[in-house]
């Protein structure tokens, strides 16, 4: 490198965001994902030996893809090449396979290629990887915030092993910003800024476990300070421009949040559980946590009053991983709102319970001889199924027989109500089966 090359590459470096001067250079550096990075697990392994296969890394931004990548390619002796996917063609790629071809047969180290965003690749761009994935010539990392279970070709993604990223924690935030305002050499240490413990989780809730949208905000923050001062939450308040909602997602108020928002939906006013929904999101809560819950609320609380409720919850569910946040408030909000409207019944979620219970507290007895299983040879001999009534031999599909074991023959679960769906299904049963239900 000349003297000029020198002098631009360190004005480049002098002037990069704060989130590109912190990004580790070593494994040992690297904050979060202790699941996949720590010791002992898999891809500690396979970088402490020199044995990278080819993976994805799948996750939120701000988790540490690239970063990751970067700590590979410090730690490998195979010769590193990187591409972005929005930028890059199909001739970069090749470009990249020939010089992997002839550097194996000459010199015999392997070619590792990182493809950042790698989604943005089409199916035939895609495809031209297959082949030198397969035959050994290229080590594939892909970056990736959607699932790639949908964004990358079948065939290739069976040669890759998925290693899936998670949104920051509180704790790991909380590291990588005390780190950035102590290091003297690339972060605030020569700035002599003091903090109130508690800005670390407002960053934390703001950031939704971004770690580069975490560091902006701390850079932020000391530029306002002009060289010193104490940062505080009204400070990160200026600096991110809008109404910090209250939401600790560990306290009181996260519970409560939570319990107004499922209660809405029972209580069916779709304006106050959007509210809450509104909330949630806002704090940056889990997009599988929200999910769970309107799922469970659509099979506990509608039912079968409208059992289509289920299916747009689990649609919902899908389609908010899918997409990822920001776009997926608007199927979540779809559910919310179909699930706060829909007529409501809770029988099935009693029915259950009070089976439960019956098996805790009462002889459950056997299962009747006609309906136990008759398909095995000696069968027969034993009683098993001498008896049964085939209700597709009976008019409308329907006999009266036994199924409940004897010893229970009085009990009752099942009692649909007169809401929505549910009430055609009441009538039907009591039309075959009596006053029982």
């Amino acid at each position: 490198m000349d003297l000029f090359s020198y002098a631009s590459q360190s004005l480049l470096e002098s002037n990069a965001p704060l989130a590109t001067k912190m990004r580790p250079q070593v494994l040992e550096d690297y904050v979060g994902q202790e699941e996949i990075t720590g010791s002992g697990k898999f891809l500690r392994r396979m970088i402490d030996t020199d044995k990278v296969p080819s993976m994805i890394l799948f996750g939120p931004p701000g988790t540490g893809k690239t970063t990751l990548a970067e700590i590979i390619a410090n730690a490998t002796n195979s010769q590193f090449e990187k591409l972005n996917a929005v930028a890059a063609g199909i001739g970069d790629v090749r470009k990249i396979v020939e010089a992997a071809k002839e550097r194996l047969k000459l010199e015999r180290r392997r070619t590792i290629l990182f493809i950042d965003e790698i989604h943005r690749f089409n199916k035939s761009q895609q495809d031209v990887l297959l082949p030198y994935v397969e035959d050994g010539r290229l080590i594939l990392i892909g970056a990736t915030t959607e699932n790639p279970y949908f964004s990358v070709n079948s065939p290739l993604l069976s040669r890759m092993r998925v290693v899936r990223l998670k949104a920051l924690d509180l704790t790991a935030i909380t590291k990588i910003l005390k780190r950035a305002i102590a290091d003297c050499e690339k972060g605030l240490g020569n700035q002599q800024i003091t903090y109130e413990e508690a800005i670390f989780e407002t960053i934390y809730l703001v950031s939704n476990g971004d770690a580069r949208v975490a560091l902006n905000i701390l850079e932020q923050c000391a530029a306002m300070l002009e060289g010193t001062g104490k940062i505080t939450s009204q400070t990160i308040q200026a600096i991110v421009g809008e109404k910090m909602q209250r939401y600790d997602k560990q306290g009181d108020n996260h519970y409560d949040v939570v319990s107004a928002f499922i209660k809405s939906m029972r209580g069916s006013d779709p304006d106050a559980a959007l509210h809450y929904l509104a909330r949630m999101l806002s704090a940056g809560e889990d997009l599988n946590f929200i999910a769970r819950r309107v799922v469970i609320c659509a099979a506990e609380d509608v039912g079968n009053a409208d059992p289509q409720a289920l299916v747009v919850a689990m649609a919902a569910a899908n389609a908010a991983q899918f997409t990822g946040m920001p776009e997926a408030r608007i199927p979540l909000a779809q559910a919310v709102a179909y699930i706060a409207s829909a007529p409501k019944s809770n029988a099935a979620y009693r029915g259950i319970n009070a089976a439960l219970a019956d098996l805790q507290t009462k002889d459950s007895g056997l299962v009747p001889g006609h309906l136990r299983d008759a398909s095995y040879q000696g069968a027969e001999k034993l009683g098993h199924g001498s008896g049964y009534q085939y209700p597709h031999d009976f008019a409308g599909n329907f006999v009266q027989q036994a199924y409940l074991p004897d010893t229970l023959r009085a009990a009752s679960y099942y009692q649909p109500t007169d809401h929505g769906a549910e009430a055609g299904m009441k009538a039907r049963l009591r039309k075959i089966w009596g006053n029982r239900y």
